[in-house]
């Protein structure tokens, strides 16, 4: 898992939606991590190359496209970063392709998110 320097955690949220995005920061924060916010897959590999997140809460839909899961599959296998999703696509097809590109990688429906979030990130090792 990435790991740095500073004595606080790191998470990086990559998720299109400003309101979505600063509720799920304030939700982080209160688990104790400092965050940074990418709207896209290019911002989001820009920052965690720059400063390794300790966990990346991935949406599968950004700016119009399903770019979601490649980029958190380039994030576990290059950075070696745990990836939670947090989308609104969790139908059964949606599942399956992002287990096929990040296997065993914790799904949280948006709806329902606040209540699995904390299990969800000790799930991955990030806590």
């Amino acid at each position: 898992m990435a790991q740095n320097s500073s004595a606080r955690r790191r998470a990086l949220i990559v998720e299109d939606e400003p309101w979505f995005a600063m509720s799920l920061e304030a939700d982080m924060q209160a688990l104790g991590f400092d965050c940074d916010l990418a709207a896209n897959g290019q911002d989001a590999f820009l920052q965690a190359m720059e400063d390794a997140p300790d966990i990346v809460l991935m949406d599968v839909n950004l700016e119009g496209g399903r770019e979601g899961i490649e980029a958190a599959r380039w994030l576990r296998e290059v950075c070696d970063i745990p990836v939670v999703f947090v989308t609104a696509y969790s139908d059964p097809d949606t599942i399956e392709r992002i287990h096929e590109q990040v296997p065993d990688a914790p799904v949280i429906a948006k709806p329902l998110y606040r209540e699995r979030l904390a299990s969800a990130v000790a799930e991955v090792g990030a806590s």
